[in-house]
């Protein structure tokens, strides 16, 4: 007897995964715009905490089911900037980027800390593919939150990257626990997340980039994450809503509004003149609620509570 498939979307819930608080509004319906695949999704907000979370949530089989080849690639220059920031740090041994791709950040980090190991943890095959080309010492394919994988990893690094990831994971809070379990006590967590407070998502609803649904389960305010942080038992170094702009909301937002119209023969110029108002905005919008995405550094402490 065939076995029946497995459901793609979890139960609806009727509270908040972050503080369980049951006072919700929709805040967005959106279909898959970066690929026309069927179905439509909600992302819902908690009116206490504000945190943004699809509802119903994809199972992982329904994550497998609308993965893409994942987001578009920062530019090296950035990637070296995000770097830049542990350089005031004793410069690490070893480092952990979690939810790595190809690579293209620790390749980036590499040219700052020479004498760094850089580790990639990733679900694809193209973690692997990394390690073959040179830009790996270590690659290491699943999640981070597996027991098995986790307990290779317990307290071998100096600092754990997340950038962009966890809006991808099922449950962040389970994610910034396992980080803090591979992190050796004094070493630090760098964190880069899209900002859900950025005024560009209200001016550009569905359009708006870091929605990206399917795949992003999470949009999580600064201050939850601070909070939970704290509570996880860590020191909050530094926080930045300046320089993880990144000057792509217009261009994005109209390459996949004409993308799927008759407007579509448009779309090159349309879109090369909208990168060119990105470009030009981003050093007044980044000083503003327009900034959209924030970055974090931790430093785990002996309170800290392992996975």
């Amino acid at each position: 007897m065939p076995s029946r498939p497995r459901p793609i979307h979890d139960p609806r819930r009727d509270d908040c995964p972050w503080c369980g608080s049951k006072r919700l509004r929709t805040r967005l319906r959106s279909p898959d715009l970066r690929h026309p695949r069927p179905g439509t999704f909600v992302v819902d907000e908690c009116r206490d905490c504000a945190h943004a979370f699809q509802n119903p949530r994809l199972t992982p089989e329904g994550l497998t089911l609308y993965d893409s080849d994942g987001d578009p690639r920062f530019s090296r220059g950035r990637l070296r900037a995000t770097a830049r920031v542990m350089l005031p740090f004793p410069e690490p041994e070893s480092w952990l980027d979690v939810g790595t791709g190809d690579a293209s950040f620790p390749r980036a980090a590499k040219e700052l800390f020479t004498y760094t190991a850089f580790d990639g943890l990733d679900p694809t095959p193209r973690v692997e593919r990394a390690r073959a080309a040179g830009r790996l010492d270590e690659a290491h394919r699943g999640r981070l939150t597996t027991p098995e994988v986790l307990a290779r990893l317990r307290g071998r690094y100096d600092v754990v990257s997340m950038l962009h990831h966890l809006e991808h994971t099922r449950d962040p809070k389970e994610e910034l626990a396992a980080a803090l379990t591979a992190l050796r006590p004094g070493g630090h967590l760098l964190l880069e997340l899209s900002d859900p407070a950025s005024a560009s998502a209200t001016v550009l609803g569905k359009w708006w980039h870091p929605y990206d649904q399917p795949r992003h389960l999470h949009l999580i305010p600064l201050a939850n994450l601070r909070t939970e942080l704290e509570a996880q038992g860590c020191d909050i170094v530094s926080t930045d809503r300046r320089t993880p702009h990144t000057p792509h909301d217009l261009s994005t937002a109209v390459a996949l509004r004409l993308a799927g119209s008759r407007l579509r023969p448009l779309a090159g110029p349309a879109v090369t003149l909208a990168a060119a108002l990105d470009h030009l905005l981003a050093p007044a919008l980044r000083r503003t609620r327009f900034s959209n995405a924030y970055r974090v550094v931790a430093r785990k402490t002996a309170r800290a509570r392992p996975a």
